[in-house]
């Protein structure tokens, strides 16, 4: 027997304090609800969990950018609703315009006082509507399409045309109607007679004074959607699209009449007659004439596919291809600085054009159609796992609405046609969104659906068994309060080597 070093108490004492830590660690387990607590209880299972707790976490904030989505697309759809409203009953007043034996000029600039404050309204809704601040309809949120010439406006293209670089080659400018006269006579008094100018009727009083005749002219020409002045001369200078090139003087005797259109294009028909010879020559006009404008003309180059084709109409280009290709844009006159030759009243047949090209000058138009612009939706845990959405212009401009005037001869018949193309415009914007939202809705589902998979693995990984921990707990339990009582009969060992001393 030995009182030195007790051996038994040792030991005892050893497992006493084994018993103790592990039952610390069960104790841990139970409280906080997990088998890791610590990077040494699973190493391994300690970086699994760490990314599968990162990936968790980004599914469900992932979950929230898209309902975010949702919510931007609702408010973008919920504008564009009234959009259509709006153009609807705009459609509606143009077929009322357009009944014009029974309103009178007066009930139609009342229609398009209707019209221009419902415009006005829609620009409005285009340059206003915000989610957070951020702008919606006014195409800050499409993707970016760049042209190096300022002369090119309403650029347009649709999901199908990929980035890159788009090469078109201008041959030659729109052109309007376009008629010269003969010099003004002004010799002894007007004589009566009626001229219509594209079907609005000017009535003229012999001995009538020449301003008036030049307002009753003018305010005609308007109502038939031609501009009509006197020039100097002949010349042309870089004047105003509307005056085509030649310089406004006083309508006197001596100078010429014009007549320009004010829309471009081979479609675009200007008549011009007069019911009494006499008065056509006094004014230098012809009793019948009929022209037309010369709509745009291209060539397609870099960018393009052998089956992409163009339609142009006036100074409105559509280039398409297969796939749903399109890329469509508006050229300002003067573009490629075509000099147009300008028909008079006497080198005008019936239904001819007006204008010949007098050269050919070429300009190179570069579309740069990139990949930013659009909004993107972050709908995933990763990066790159993302959503881009396209949410395009839509305004006046953009829909092609913002030169109606239902006062004109032939005005409100062309609205009607105006108003369904932007309709049916808004509708594909409309259309677009909703296919955005519904993918989204899916998206959602999917990402709560991961997410709800990934927490149950996530669990197996780190969460305890309570019932296993529970049993391992009472184990201990039991085996500390052994080892306790076991040490307390070893530290009374020492005690009996006394009895021999005695």
């Amino acid at each position: 027997m030995k009182v030195n070093h007790n051996m038994s108490a040792m030991i005892a004492n050893n497992q006493l304090l084994r018993n103790e830590t592990g039952l610390s660690d069960s104790i841990e387990r139970l409280s906080s609800g997990l088998k890791i607590n610590h990077a040494s209880d699973d190493p391994a299972g300690m970086a699994i969990s760490t990314k599968m707790k990162a990936q968790v976490k980004g599914l469900d904030q992932a979950s929230r950018n898209a309902s975010d989505g949702i919510s931007v697309l609702d408010a973008a759809d919920g504008a564009l609703e009234e959009v259509t409203s709006m153009l609807q009953r705009m459609r509606e007043l143009a077929v009322q315009a357009a009944n014009d034996g029974v309103y009178s000029e007066e009930d139609q600039e009342a229609i398009q006082l209707e019209i221009e404050s419902l415009t006005d309204e829609i620009g409005r809704i285009s340059t206003d509507t915000e989610f957070n601040t951020k702008k919606l309809l006014d195409g800050s949120l499409d993707q970016r399409v760049y042209v190096d010439s300022r002369e090119i406006h309403r650029i347009d293209i649709s999901d199908s045309v990929s980035s890159g670089m788009y090469k078109v080659m201008m041959t030659q400018d729109a052109r309007q109607a376009v008629l010269t006269g003969n010099t003004i006579n002004a010799t002894g008094d007007i004589p009566a007679g009626v001229i219509s100018i594209n079907g609005a009727d000017v009535e003229i009083t012999e001995g009538q004074d020449l301003d008036s005749v030049y307002e009753a002219l003018r305010d005609a020409a308007e109502r038939g959607e031609v501009n009509v002045f006197a020039a100097d001369d002949l010349t042309h200078t870089d004047g105003k699209a509307e005056d085509a090139g030649y310089v406004p003087g006083d309508f006197a005797a001596g100078k010429y009449l014009v007549f320009v259109s004010d829309r471009y294009g081979s479609s675009t028909e200007m008549n011009i007659t007069c019911d009494n010879q006499f008065l056509a020559d006094y004014l230098g006009i012809s009793t019948n004439a009929t022209v037309r404008g010369l709509d745009a003309e291209l060539s397609l180059d870099e960018g393009f596919s052998k089956q992409a084709s163009y339609v142009c109409d006036g100074n409105q280009v559509t280039i398409t291809d297969r796939n749903g290709f399109k890329l469509s844009f508006e050229a300002d006159p003067g573009v490629t600085g075509t000099t147009f030759v300008d028909k008079g009243v006497d080198d005008v047949a019936a239904d001819v054009e007006a204008s010949e090209p007098a050269d050919a000058p070429v300009q190179e138009l570069n579309f740069d159609v990139t990949e930013i612009g659009t909004m993107t939706l972050q709908i995933g845990a990763n990066e790159n796992q993302v959503m881009e959405v396209r949410i395009p212009a839509v305004s006046p401009e953009s829909l092609y609405i913002d030169g109606v005037n239902v006062c004109t001869v032939t005005g409100a018949d062309r609205a009607i046609t105006t108003y369904d193309r932007a309709i049916a415009k808004v509708g594909e914007s409309r259309s677009r969104l909703g296919a955005y939202t519904n993918r989204l809705e899916h998206a959602v589902a999917s990402l709560d659906s991961t997410e709800e998979n990934m927490t149950a693995a996530l669990s197996r990984v780190e969460d305890v068994d309570m019932a296993e921990e529970m049993s391992t707990y009472t184990q201990y339990t039991v085996l500390s309060q052994a080892a306790t009582a076991v040490l307390a009969q070893a530290n009374d060992i020492p005690q009996q080597a006394l009895q021999l001393l005695q």
